[in-house]
Order: structure tokens, then sequence, then C-alpha cells
């Protein structure tokens, strides 16, 4: 017997939707039969991905870190896509892993931009719709970085922090207003991600994966699906997942040489 989920989110909303994550949710609720509406920097991908799918869809294609036209953007969305009930907040980025003292600032700029700003802005937008009707869902691709710091993470990592204080946050503001919100917390995932963290260095981006088995896309697709697809008075505030082959490490010291 095939399984049917309780709740299919009619029209969803997917940021940075040609990226490996992207693609994957694009696809999974697809499947479902949501309407989807995909945004990226890329018309070309996304006209591709677009034409892939068997569903009604319509794409968006700006950079999020361009305030004004994210908001054109959205503003232009047609009616017949306007109701959005499940916004995915995906779009982000890791660059560079050098220690604090060594990092290029642009990097930085970039990061916070990126991952929080546009994030942000991205919901403010959506998420006034989705009161008036009374429902949505709004789930955030936060990260383990985010609860667990590591060495070269600095930003990244408190970048991610914000996402899922944010993401909490909204909890407690959209209580009693039917809209909900799930921080999804991926550690591990064997993507694109470290080969743009590493600024195309494959050799690099690589190592970050040798001997291991990683989580995939399709796995933290899988997550994202299930959390959306719940009924609507069942609300996930964070889903933290690792492959089996990662955990959290314990703290590090530092230990004088002696003399």
């Amino acid at each position: 017997m095939s399984y049917a989920p309780p709740h299919v989110p009619g029209i969803v909303l997917i940021s940075g939707a040609t990226g490996d994550f992207g693609t994957a949710f694009a696809r999974r609720f697809a499947a479902l039969g949501s309407r989807l509406v995909l945004t990226g920097r890329n018309e070309e991908k996304l006209k591709a991905l677009a034409d892939s799918l068997n569903v009604p869809t319509h794409t968006l294609a700006f950079d999020v870190r361009d305030r004004k036209a994210m908001e054109a953007a959205v503003a232009s969305i047609p009616a017949d896509f306007a109701e959005i009930d499940l916004l995915i907040n995906n779009a982000g980025l890791a660059l560079g892993m050098e220690p604090a003292y060594k990092v290029n600032l642009d990097d930085w700029e970039v990061m916070v931009d990126t991952n929080d700003k546009a994030l942000a802005i991205m919901t403010g937008l959506i998420l006034p719709g989705m009161v008036e009707r009374g429902r949505g869902h709004i789930i955030n691709l936060s990260s383990t970085a985010g609860s667990y710091p590591y060495p070269g993470g600095h930003v990244y990592c408190a970048s991610k922090a914000f996402v899922t204080q944010f993401s909490l946050s909204l909890r407690a503001d959209l209580l009693g207003t039917g809209v909900r919100v799930t921080s999804v917390e991926p550690g591990m995932v064997e993507t694109s991600f470290s080969l743009v963290r590493f600024k195309g260095d494959a050799e690099k981006a690589a190592k970050v994966y040798a001997d291991t088995t990683p989580l995939t896309a399709e796995d933290v697709a899988e997550s994202v699906t299930w959390a959306a697809t719940l009924p609507p008075h069942f609300n996930v505030n964070r889903v933290e997942i690792m492959p089996t082959v990662q955990a959290p490490a314990g703290l590090a010291v530092h230990r004088f040489k002696k003399n």
C-alpha cells in the first residue's frame, strides 16, 4: 500500500532552487502535485528545472542579496501562484575555512547577506499573506554548524545560528496564526557545498567527504517533505540530522609546551 501524506502544500516557493537541495525539494513536491515557484540567479537553469517537472511552475530569476530585485520579483508573482502555502528558505552558502584573523571580509559579507539578510527579507515578504489566510509553513535551512561551531566556521556557523534562532522566534510571534515554522539542520551532506566553499578547488572539496558515507540532498529532502506534509496541527520546531559517520566533537583544549 502506498503512503499518502495527510497534508500536501498547494503552492511551494523554493529559494536557491537550482542548487542540489533546491532541485531535490522541487522534485519531491512536484511528485506530490504541488505547484511551484522557483527562485535563483540563473534564469536558464531555472527554466530547465521547471521544464523537467510535471506540475505548473513559475520561475523568478534574481540575486537574493539584491533586496529591490527580490521585492520586485515577489510582487510579480501571478495571482494563480500568489497564495504561497510553503516557503522553503534554502538559498545559502559557506565561503572559506581560514582562521578568522586571516579571513577575506568580502566572504563574511556575502555569507551574512545570503544566509541571513536574504532569508529574513524573503520571509518578511511572504509571511503577511500566510497570516492573513490563517495557514502556511516556513521551512528554513539551517545547519548543525549553528549548534556545533568548528575551526574555520566563524561567520558561517554564526549565520546558521541566526537561522535557527530566527525560526524559533518566528514560532513565538506566530502563535495562534495557524502558520508553522521549522528549522531543518543537516550535518555533512555531499553536494556542491564544499566546492563553493573552496571556490572551485575540487581536490579540497573531495577531501571533505573522503572515506565517509555522508547524507545526500535527497536525504535532506526527505526530512523537509516529512515536516511539510504532516497535518496542519503538527509543528516540527527543529530537525537535526547527521550521517551515521558524523557526531558532535568534544571541546578543544590548547596545552602549553613545557621547556
